[in-house]
């Protein structure tokens, strides 16, 4: 799987037990007394290295005591928040990172709210802004605000599953203390009063922290995450506890697969499947979720959201559970980009506890202009490449009956993606055409180019960190609760993930630096990149190097639509589409400026699904 690189044999049992994962040998020698040449033999292939017979002896006595090294660490029994000595920081050298902070200036008063609405639910689907007027203006209550969104939920979970633990009286008690505190004239700010959703990998204080898995229903953590602490200072009003796919993996959870609001047939997508099936579908007011390589962005393009995936560094993920130390990232899904500035503003900075977070400023000012950004898009990426025909393995005349079938449904698959593809195709280049008729001029731009199959490589150190955070599942056959169990799911994944070498960890981190050093150079001149969220690598390696992106719905599907294969491909009439924005390191502000004009130039925000239909 990954790029491997031989080692010299240092005859000493702690520099030999430090070329291989732990978990080979161990893993190998479960059941036997010792480990023996053959076993070394098995798990040097398995690190794709030639052990001589000569050295053999030499390393028995030290792979042994390794081994029992290993098993008293095991003892330890250390929680998924146990953070490892090492921290990731993804600065190229030379970059510093701006602490000056300055007050949040958001958008005037939204004509929208400057009345009562007749009927509650009328504002259901109203962006953060908005429903902060009118609750800063008292015509309309956070207690009735979080009734309405608390009955939403409750009315729309059969249809879209996006619903693990409702915190009905936790919300109540909120609202009806922000209420007495807004008419005591103690507003502390626009998220006052606004009901939200946390994806359920969060802890809360009094309710289940499942992380969606089996296995994993009843667990209880005794400490509100930190982010749910900086929204209970806001004054959010905290409303549920929504889906994520196991272990924050796609949209299926313990209880089913939660559903896409403009298709109920189709997944949500995940892993923040609920926080996205949810805010998409006016059940709550906003949400947090969660990424390490595209847990926000994919449920975003699929439900319609807005997802802000910030800066690696920016939010504590304190109180959250981990999947990749130096990878994992928390942010806001919301309706419009402003609100994911606002909910920003409110949850980023130190917590003193999460030692990856840098005491970098976000601040956002909403009359800032778009004009001095420096603006690149990726325009391989928005180019269609032509279809081509897979050529057969052999002539069709010497292909038996059952192999020309076989072909056939292939080439007919290639062609009906082909044709969603070129469909899609058409909004990333009225997108372009947009930006371009809004005076933005932006320069041709690429992802920095590395050996065939390098970048793909560098996801071992996602493999390798989550089978770590989830060690003591895999060792104690608990990870046969989990719900999926096919070759792509986390169980095989934490299971094969312990033979990935410890020295091809660190190779990859080592690549990883070049891409971060490629990025730097990349962005030196640049603010925001457009792109194609589902175009060429530029999510797994902005993931890898920590780079903030904010992803936009982009257009509704026509009827014309090419129906998908597999309904949870996604896509089809009805649907959405999104638009990325990629940013430099902490110019989270920036891209947000350019992303938010565009959404405000056509409107695609404003679409709400038909869940009555």
């Amino acid at each position: 799987m990954w790029n491997r690189r031989h080692f010299i044999v240092v005859c000493s049992g702690v520099g030999l037990s430090g070329t291989l994962l732990p978990g080979v040998l161990y893993t190998l020698a479960q059941g036997k007394p010792a480990i023996t040449k053959d076993l070394i033999d098995a798990a040097a292939k398995i690190a794709d290295v030639t052990i001589p017979d000569e050295y053999k002896d030499a390393m028995i006595n030290g792979l042994n005591g390794a081994t029992q090294g290993y098993e008293a660490i095991y003892k330890m029994h250390m929680e998924n928040g146990v953070q490892p000595a090492l921290v990731f920081d993804p600065l190229p050298i030379g970059w510093k990172v701006s602490s000056t902070k300055a007050p949040m200036r958001i958008s005037p008063a939204p004509a929208v709210a400057t009345k009562a609405p007749k009927n509650i639910e009328d504002v259901a689907f109203y962006t953060v802004r908005q429903l902060a007027e009118l609750v800063q203006t008292r015509k309309v209550s956070s207690t009735a605000l979080t009734e309405m969104y608390l009955a939403r939920l409750k009315k729309y979970d059969d249809k879209l599953k996006f619903v693990i633990n409702l915190t009905e009286d936790r919300a109540k008690a909120q609202a009806k203390e922000a209420d007495k505190d807004i008419t005591a004239g103690k507003y502390r700010g626009p998220l006052h009063g606004i009901p939200w959703g946390a994806k359920d990998l969060l802890a809360v204080k009094g309710y289940p922290t499942t992380w969606g898995a089996g296995g994993f229903e009843t667990q209880v953590i005794d400490e509100d995450a930190t982010v749910v602490q900086r929204l209970d200072k806001a004054g959010a009003v905290l409303v549920a506890k929504l889906t994520l796919g196991a272990l924050a993996q796609g949209d299926r959870w313990f209880k089913g697969m939660t559903r896409n609001p403009w298709n109920p047939n189709q997944g949500s997508s995940g892993s923040s499947a609920g926080p996205a099936s949810a805010t998409a579908a006016g059940c709550v007011g906003f949400s947090i979720g969660t990424e390490t390589l595209g847990s926000i962005s994919s449920p975003s393009t699929r439900c319609g959201t807005t997802g802000l995936r910030p800066t690696f560094g920016f939010v504590p993920r304190t109180g959250a559970m981990a999947l990749s130390w130096s990878m994992d990232k928390i942010g806001p899904i919301c309706r419009a980009v402003e609100d994911c500035a606002i909910v920003l503003s409110a949850i980023h900075g130190p917590d003193e506890k999460d030692r990856s977070v840098q005491p970098a400023a976000f601040n956002w000012d909403a009359s800032a202009s778009w004009r001095p950004l420096r603006v690149g898009f990726l325009e391989k990426d928005f180019q269609l490449q032509p279809f081509t025909e897979t050529p057969p393995a052999k002539p069709l005349a010497e292909m038996t009956d059952e192999e020309k079938t076989t072909y056939q449904r292939q080439q007919t698959a290639r062609r009906n993606r082909f044709a969603s593809v070129e469909y899609d195709h058409k909004f990333d280049v009225a997108a372009l055409d947009k930006l371009r008729s809004m005076g933005v001029k932006m320069k041709a731009v690429e992802m920095p180019e590395f050996p065939q199959g390098t970048v793909g490589a560098m996801r071992a150190v996602l493999e390798a960190e989550a089978a770590a955070a989830f060690d003591e599942l895999t060792r104690s056959g608990r990870d046969k609760l989990l719900t999926e169990q096919g070759p792509g799911d986390w169980p095989n994944s934490f299971r094969t993930s312990r033979f990935i070498p410890a020295v091809e960890y660190i190779q990859a981190n080592r690549a990883r630096f070049l891409l971060i050093e490629a990025m730097g150079k990349l962005f030196k001149d640049l603010d925001v990149i457009v792109a194609p969220t589902n175009g060429g690598g530029q999510l797994t390696i902005t993931n890898l190097t920590g780079h903030p992106s904010i992803i936009i719905p982009n257009g509704l599907r026509g009827p014309d639509a090419p129906k998908p294969a597999n309904e949870n491909q996604g896509g089809g009439p009805g649907t959405m589409l999104s638009l990325t924005f990629l940013g430099n390191l902490y110019g989270d502000a920036k891209v947000c400026t350019l992303a938010r004009a565009y959404q405000e130039a056509t409107g695609f925000h404003l679409l709400h699904p038909k869940l009555d239909a």
